[in-house]
Parts: structure tokens; C-alpha cells; sequence
């Protein structure tokens, strides 16, 4: 493995604009929709994110996502893109952003 394989995962900074609870998801999840800006756009995506956030106080939060895997059905919504996050102690998903603003649709490098 080496820097090229890294390369190919276009991971880009983005800031949620709506979220919503996801009933219909197997396990409990969020609706999210997060603006990645020019060239690329608002995104949709589901994550099982419900133990550590509520809807309301995620709408502004910059996360990253990974944005050019191929879209995948999740129950009745269609994810564009895989916000990122890390297990807590207990195996929950913390999400992963910048701790300073940055323009919506930088990518990680």
C-alpha cells in the first residue's frame, strides 16, 4: 500500500445543513445532508450517529466525508457520501471534522 492508494480516497471537509432522525434505518441513524460547496454540492447520508447527537445541534458542524464512493441504498435513503467517525469507548461513532472553520469542499490531504 502506499500514498497512491491514499490518494484515490477523496476525503473533503463539509458542513451539515439538515439533519433529521432516519425511523426506517435497521439501526438507529440520522438523515444528514452536508454542503461540500462549489464543484461538488449538497450531499446526502445516513450514520448511526444517535447516541452522541441530536438532530438540531448538527446542523453548522463541519465533518469530513469520504465523497467519491459510489452511492449506496440504505433503506429508503440514498447515501452519497460516508461521514467519518471513530469509536468511543463504548463502540458509538464520534464524528471526525476540523477544529477550526475551513471552506466547505477542502480536501484532506
Amino acid at each position: 500500500m502506499g500514498w497512491e492508494d491514499f490518494a484515490r480516497v477523496d476525503i473533503r471537509a463539509g458542513t451539515i445543513t439538515r439533519a433529521e432522525p432516519f425511523p426506517e434505518a435497521r439501526k438507529p441513524a440520522l438523515r444528514l445532508w452536508v454542503d461540500f460547496g462549489p464543484g461538488i454540492g449538497e450531499r446526502r447520508s445516513s450514520a448511526q450517529i444517535t447516541r452522541h447527537y441530536e438532530p438540531a445541534a448538527l446542523v453548522g458542524r463541519q465533518v469530513l466525508a469520504v465523497v467519491n464512493f459510489p452511492p449506496r441504498q440504505i433503506g429508503k435513503v440514498m447515501s452519497e457520501v460516508l461521514v467519518l467517525g471513530l469509536p468511543d469507548a463504548d463502540g458509538e461513532v464520534v464524528l471526525i471534522g476540523p477544529d477550526s472553520p475551513v471552506p466547505n469542499g477542502g480536501r484532506m490531504f
